[in-house]
């Protein structure tokens, strides 16, 4: 263990252990045992807090930080121990850095909620932050670095702007609300707010801002004024009922006499005293008129209740329930006299049951609100989940009156997280595969490149080593190139290449690809194709790719000796391509997510040959992309499987002739070329040098860009091949200064990087390269471009 500073050797974390035992040669902090002891101090602070906080230190503020802040880094955690803050935050650097550099000038600085944009989770992101920077001074106190205490504040913000939006969204009730609804302020009850229907009682006149006996004149003698002080003088509210009222609602100025129900209450301030009084009512004039029976509000409330979606009831204090509204009727088929009472029990399982009853009757013994959620069986015996909710109705003194309850179907929001539940647990299941796939590559590449560390190999082991790892690099490659394919796919960045095809070649191309695996498994393969010729239109490297991934799959998941057909048929103005095999098949709980990205069977240790479970899903997209569809049936696990792929049938046209060319032999170069190879990683520089030493061409290698500029100058390379990812000055501007040198107008420039998108690729011609190619690279590709 190096010597550290004492005060980072003692205590657990992962930061900790982290600082410990890394290697800090190639931090710009150096080893910890040189670090400032007012660094050593702040940063052993850091490190026991609980609280997220960083540091940085030196001319290019290399950062430290805590376990609590590792977690906000996301996946930059660990890499971003030691490195510079601007590196780590490329993508906030230009907000924060007039922080940064007050900071460093000497100044606090404290931000509260401030937005950025982060890329720390492989997507960009809408955050918020409170945070201070504050100056880290040396022993001499000199400022040399900063300290960052921070919290991630995105879900106070976004809560806060959703309760901004709920009060919008009340406000906009209150306005449409079908009763009319008011506010009034002060002990004058001077309208601050009504909405519609109140307006609508009382007519269009000037309200807002006037006192109630300025407003409603007319209501002089009617009594309201003076219930209205009395609300307010004693914090009591007043509710009534069919209480009659005359307005001047119309321009003419004549009174019209109306019946309204409304409650007058109180509003409280924080100190408890009253400060206005809120007026809810309705106007039941024509109630009044048309049925004088209807007397009181729970027969309004009745009224109300059946006119909403849900299943509403009301019951006496005691839980006797004795009314339903029609949503109940029609859901359960049942009537009054059947669920009359507790008889509504027997609408439930035995299990939901007493979980309902233990709540319900806490809710009735306590007078709280009730809520529980619960399967309810239907008229036609269908089960669904409901979320049952109840309050008690109280009068003016408390007292509970009776209780009033909804139950809400809420089944299908239970199946869509469900659905998404279980999405979530293939995606993980994908992310588990996706690392075993490309562990498993890796095993006979270590061991291959460790054997050819050993002396005395002869040649035939040395061949059989080579031809171990360029076979897992090659399987690594194609797990690589589904992803990217994919991710182009999904994103809608997949172009065809449209030409008329005859389907008959395109099924010829794809058993070609798999033919080495059939024969190796013994299988019996049977082609059923028309004598007609059948066109698409298509992408041929596309269509290919989609037969072949299927005919792969059947030979994968079909046993030694074992049948797979393909048959090709036209289906009206389609064509039908068919392959069954009678392998492995297809549990029924899969066939409906089979197409599905992160789908995947059981994985079982002798399904050696699995990958990652997304060439069914790109099958679909692509196959989508050519106007056709891909389906899948299976009678069962052990029972084989069968995949149709139909298309659109070309009517007429002429299928283009396959005349693509053999690849020539490349052992050895015809043209001995002088090349340069410059990378900085030193194996992967030598391996491409070595490559082309012995078919024949002259090769300098270089591992720094400024090394490379002299190196062209006295070499004169006609060939460079450069990484992208250099130190100090990437492949990019290494190109453009090659480029501006006169001795070098005709050198062939390649561009070499892990990044294979158009983006990248376009990038490179434009900084001056001739071509690109992706790691890892393919020796037929590099000698077509040489030779």
């Amino acid at each position: 263990m190096p010597n550290l500073p004492s005060a980072l050797l003692h205590g657990d974390g992962e930061l900790k252990s982290l600082i410990r035992n890394r290697d800090w040669s190639t931090s710009p902090l150096g080893s910890p045992e040189t670090w400032d002891p007012s660094f050593v101090a702040v940063t052993s602070f850091a490190l026991d807090s609980k609280f997220p906080m960083f540091l940085t230190w030196g001319d290019q503020l290399a950062c430290v930080y805590n376990d609590a802040y590792s977690e906000l880094l996301g996946n930059k955690h660990p890499w971003a121990l030691g490195r510079p803050f601007e590196e780590v935050w490329p993508d906030i650097w230009n907000d924060v850095h007039p922080f940064v550099q007050r900071a460093l000038s000497g100044e606090s600085v404290y931000l509260e909620n401030l937005p950025l944009t982060m890329h720390r989770k492989g997507y960009d992101e809408e955050v918020w932050f409170t945070f201070t920077y504050s100056p880290v001074r040396d022993d001499r106190g000199m400022v040399r670095g900063m300290c960052c205490t921070c919290v991630e504040t995105t879900q106070q913000v976004l809560t806060e702007r959703r309760r901004e939006e709920e009060f919008e969204r009340l406000r906009d009730l209150f306005q449409q609300a079908p009763g009319m609804m008011a506010v009034l302020r002060g002990p004058r009850h001077v309208f601050e707010l009504v909405n519609e229907a109140y307006i609508h009682l009382v007519g269009e006149r000037r309200q807002i801002g006037m006192p109630v006996r300025e407003a409603l004149p007319e209501l002089e003698g009617q009594g309201f004024f003076e219930l209205l002080d009395k609300v307010y003088a004693t914090g009591k509210p007043y509710v009534g009922r069919a209480v009659p009222i005359t307005l001047r609602r119309n321009e003419d100025g004549t009174l019209d006499e109306r019946f309204v129900d409304f409650i007058y209450q109180p509003i409280r301030d924080e100190r408890g005293n009253v400060s206005g009084i809120f007026l809810e009512g309705s106007d039941v004039t024509e109630a009044v008129r048309a049925n004088m029976a209807l007397r009181d509000s729970e027969e309004r409330l009745r009224q109300l209740a059946n006119t909403i979606p849900h299943l509403a009831w009301m019951a006496n204090p005691d839980g006797y329930v004795h009314w339903y509204n029609d949503r109940w009727y029609e859901f359960t088929g049942t009537t009054l006299q059947g669920v009359e009472g507790w008889n509504w029990t027997n609408l439930f399982d035995a299990e939901d049951l007493s979980q309902m009853l233990v709540k319900w009757r806490h809710a009735i013994s306590t007078g709280t609100p009730y809520d529980v959620t619960t399967s309810m069986r239907s008229a036609t015996g269908e089960r669904r989940t409901f979320y049952v909710t109840a309050a008690p109705l109280r009068d003016a003194a408390g007292k509970i009156v009776q209780w009033f309850g909804t139950n809400t179907d809420v089944t299908d929001i239970q199946r869509a997280q469900e659905e998404l539940k279980a999405a979530n647990r293939r995606k993980d299941d994908f992310l588990a595969m996706l690392a075993h796939e490309l562990r498993n590559p890796l095993a006979p590449i270590s061991t291959a490149a460790e054997l050819l560390k050993l002396a005395g190999l002869d040649k035939d082991r040395i061949r059989q080593t080579g031809e171990v790892i360029t076979r897992q690099v090659a399987h690594m490659t194609e797990l690589v190139d589904d992803l990217l394919d994919v991710s182009r796919v999904t994103r809608g960045l997949i172009k065809l290449k449209e030409e008329v095809l005859d389907i008959e070649n395109i099924i010829a191309d794809a058993v070609e690809q798999v033919h080495s695996l059939i024969e190796a498994k013994h299988q019996y393969f049977v082609l059923d194709v028309p004598d007609r010729v059948l066109t698409v239109k298509g992408d041929r490297t596309r269509l290919t790719q989609v037969l072949t991934n299927i005919l792969n799959n059947a030979a994968k998941y079909t046993p030694e000796y074992g049948n797979i057909s393909l048959h090709l048929a036209p289906r009206g103005r389609q064509i039908d391509v068919t392959i069954r095999d009678d392998g492995i098949g297809i549990a029924p709980e899969l066939l409906p997510h089979l197409f599905e990205l992160f789908t995947q069977a059981e994985r079982t240790p002798d399904r050696s040959q699995g990958g990652l479970g997304l060439g069914l899903a790109l099958v679909r997209s692509l196959v989508e992309l050519h106007g056709g569809t891909v389906s899948a049936t299976s009678p069962g696990p052990g029972k084989g499987s069968e995949f149709t792929i139909r298309l659109p049938l070309l009517e007429s046209g002429v299928a283009e002739h396959d005349d693509r060319a053999v690849a020539a032999d490349a052992n050895l170069s015809r043209n001995a070329r002088q090349c340069l190879v410059v990378d900085d990683n030193i194996d992967a520089a030598h391996t491409l040098a070595l490559m082309l030493e012995t078919l024949g061409h002259r090769v300098a290698v270089e591992y720094h860009p400024a090394k490379a500029l002299e190196a062209a100058g006295r070499v004169v390379p006609e060939v460079f091949i450069l990484d992208i990812g250099l130190p100090e000055m990437d492949g990019y501007e290494l190109a453009r200064r090659l480029r501006a040198m006169p001795q070098l107008a005709g050198a062939l420039l390649i561009a070499v990087s892990g990044y294979g998108q158009q983006e990248d690729k376009d990038r490179a011609l434009q900084s001056g390269f001739d071509h690109h190619l992706t790691k890892p690279i393919r020796l037929d590709d590099l000698l077509c471009l040489i030779n």
